[in-house]
């Protein structure tokens, strides 16, 4: 009965006591193991031959799997290394390195290469792109944007892409740092994982992007996002001025037609064109972008004039992001943001919800563009 005795920690006892004349504690050593409740101090028995496996503490562990998923919890959300490690000191009592931290979640980096090159659906209704700008020490600490392309399913739920990081200004001297050839590469990427049609692509004017799309996808509607347009007209008005022009501005968006909403904007520059031409010259270059929507029902209009399916996302990054105050490189700034990405939605309740409000607009997306939608699917 002794040799099919096991202990709590998983060893069998057999091969320790049958291997040391009887007498098992002659053949432990101590050794301490950091667990989700803090260190414990274990008896490890010996074996000569080594010819057992422990099944809780693997051999030469100094920490179970929890405490890895505890910190890469803890860093999904926005604590730093150096707060993690006093959080499992005030907490569990554990003395934990912010280098043991920063190998921890180094673990991920293979996980994200993996997430970064999966198979994608064949087909989009709509995919949202859209950038943080995080600061990166590369010789000196710099903005670079991190561009996130989320996708909506034909079954109406959420699909982070992937992720990319813009190029400095001094690589491609495009304004931004990025240009036609930099999308092109970043959507034939997304293309040659799976991605043959998408509807609706909704961006807020990023340079060289719309000529990418038509390339990559030709039958694909390049929509500007109505929101990052008004912000950045109120970059040139005084404060004083913000209500008027967003009253002024109002009707153009909300237009029932393209040339209803030409109208409209016409009487936006006889009223604040002297006074703000560099308004009326912004929306001007992004007309084209701009009307695509006014062509659809409100159901659509209400899900793709603007990029808030994607601020949701943004807010949880800005969160981690901002935490960190600067990044050692690149690869650090995308773990960061790729593991404040997978800490997202844990139950499961966003992903009904964003069913349950894109349907309706799902049907109108089916009528509109001709199922193509539904031969996707298929």
């Amino acid at each position: 009965m002794e040799g099919e005795i096991t202990d709590h920690l998983g060893y069998d006892r057999h091969d320790a006591v049958g291997r040391d004349g009887g007498n098992s504690r002659n053949g432990h050593r101590s050794k301490t193991v950091l667990t989700e409740v803090g260190p414990v101090q274990i008896d490890v028995p010996r074996d000569r031959d080594a010819t057992f496996e422990p099944r809780i503490v693997g051999k030469r562990k100094r920490r179970l799997s929890g405490v890895d998923e505890l910190v890469i919890s803890l860093s999904a959300k926005g604590l730093t290394t150096g707060e993690v490690a006093a959080h499992l000191g005030e907490v569990y009592g554990a003395d934990v390195s912010r280098q043991t931290i920063s190998t921890i979640t180094d673990k991920v980096i293979e996980g994200m290469a993996d997430w970064q090159n999966r198979p994608l659906d064949p087909v989009y209704p709509v995919i949202f792109i859209d950038a943080i700008n995080v600061k990166i020490r590369d010789g000196k600490v710099a903005n670079r944007p991190i561009y996130v392309a989320l996708a909506v399913t034909s079954e109406g739920r959420r699909d982070i892409l992937g992720l990319w990081a813009g190029e400095a200004p001094s690589v491609t001297g495009a304004p931004g740092g990025e240009g036609a050839k930099y999308w092109l590469h970043v959507l034939t990427e997304i293309k040659n994982r799976g991605v043959g049609d998408v509807l609706m692509v909704v961006c807020d004017g990023l340079t060289g992007l719309p000529d990418a799309i038509s390339t990559v996808w030709p039958q694909t509607i390049t929509q500007t996002c109505v929101v990052h347009l008004l912000r950045n007209s109120f970059r040139y008005a005084g404060r004083q001025h913000y209500e008027a022009i967003a009253k002024a501005l109002r009707p153009v968006y909300t237009a029932p037609t393209e040339a209803a909403a030409t109208e409209r904007f016409l009487e936006f520059c006889e009223t604040w064109g002297e006074r703000y031409p560099a308004i009326v010259r912004l929306w001007e270059n992004a007309w084209a972008e701009f009307v695509p929507f006014l062509s659809f029902d409100v159901e659509i209009r209400k899900i793709i004039c603007t990029t808030n399916a994607i601020e949701s996302v943004n807010a949880r990054i800005r969160r981690a992001v901002t935490a960190r105050g600067h990044f050692p490189n690149e690869q650090a700034a995308l773990k960061c943001v790729y593991m404040a990405i997978m800490s997202l939605d844990p139950t499961g309740t966003g992903q009904r919800r964003w069913s349950m409000r894109w349907k309706p607009a799902l049907n109108a997306f089916d009528m509109a563009f001709d199922g193509r939608l539904s031969t996707g699917r298929k």
